[in-house]
């Protein structure tokens, strides 16, 4: 998906949410649908959810393997504590 799709794409999410045809939860989740298949679309990358302690605990990273989610995660949080990730589908 180019810029432009995922930017047409969250213009009929915004479109659907202000007739009415969708609440704020549905919204938010076709919209974070869109930029993650934008995100994930090139360099071959893939969407790494960490669960651990806080403040890392549910952060979502986009990385080319699960080494360099875990790094983009420590440079993101001044202090991580402990943490795994895994991959999101």
């Amino acid at each position: 998906m180019d810029r432009i799709s995922a930017l047409r794409n969250i213009e009929d999410v915004l479109s659907d949410f202000e007739a009415g045809e969708c609440d704020l939860a549905a919204a938010e989740r076709r919209v974070r649908g869109v930029l993650r298949t934008y995100a994930t679309s090139f360099a071959e990358r893939d969407a790494y959810r960490a669960s651990g302690d806080p403040p890392v605990d549910g952060l979502v990273v986009v990385a080319t393997s699960p080494k360099e989610a875990r790094e983009r995660l420590r440079a993101l949080v001044d202090d991580p504590g402990s943490f795994e990730v895994e991959r999101v589908e």
